[in-house]
Order: C-alpha cells, then structure tokens, then sequence
C-alpha cells in the first residue's frame, strides 16, 4: 500500500494518522518532490477508475494559469490531462491511497481510508 501526499495537507495528515492507528503497512510518497511519471498518473487513474479531470485540483492558481477549467473532458484530450497532472503535481487530489488489491482511492474522508485498508 502507498499513499500519496502532501505534508502539509490536513486531510493526508489525517489520512497517515488513520493507517498508524489501524497499524496499516505502507510506504509514503511525498509526490510533489518525488513526481510521478505520465505512466505512473495513467496507473493510478486506472486504479481509481477515473479521468485526469476527476482528480485535477482546478481551484489552484495553476490551473487557471492553464485554464484546465476551458479543456475538453473527453477521451481525446486525456493526454493533455496527464502531461499537466505530472508538469504540476499540485494539481493531482490528494491523499491517493494505492491498496494491495490492485485498486485504489482518493482518500479525503475517514471512510475511504478504512475502505483502502479493506482491500487487502
């Protein structure tokens, strides 16, 4: 299990926090120093299910920098997505949790970190 954060996020510092009460094996991986790759964000999407555009931040000042909120939000522009999600890794959502079952999950609330550590 991995867990993607930002240390200075509350909601991935409650996250780490749940995973050492439930004693949770996992390693950390602060992504805006150590950044994922296209192939590694395309990994993740496919975990999660998702597009690029349901897990890109568009209230930073990056996006509207890139005006993510004008790019299409169809296949034909997800590359697009994933190339900026790994330019700029603040704009990814936050925490991800990568769970040993081969899945994963944007784990913003209590309840989607319990259900990462459910799938082992």
């Amino acid at each position: 299990m991995e867990i993607w954060i930002n240390p200075a996020c509350s909601k991935c510092r409650s996250a780490v926090s749940l995973l050492d009460a439930e004693g949770a094996d996992y390693t950390v991986r602060r992504y805006l120093e150590d950044v994922p790759s296209t192939e590694e964000i395309q990994d993740v999407l496919d975990r999660l299910g998702l597009e690029p555009w349901d897990i890109t931040r568009t209230q930073e000042v990056v996006a509207e920098e890139l005006g993510l909120k004008e790019w299409p939000r169809e296949a034909g522009s997800r590359e697009r997505w994933i190339v900026a999600l790994s330019e700029h890794p603040k704009l990814i959502q936050r925490p991800i949790i990568t769970a040993e079952d081969g899945t994963a999950v944007v784990a913003r609330s209590e309840e989607a970190v319990r259900d990462a550590l459910g799938r082992r």
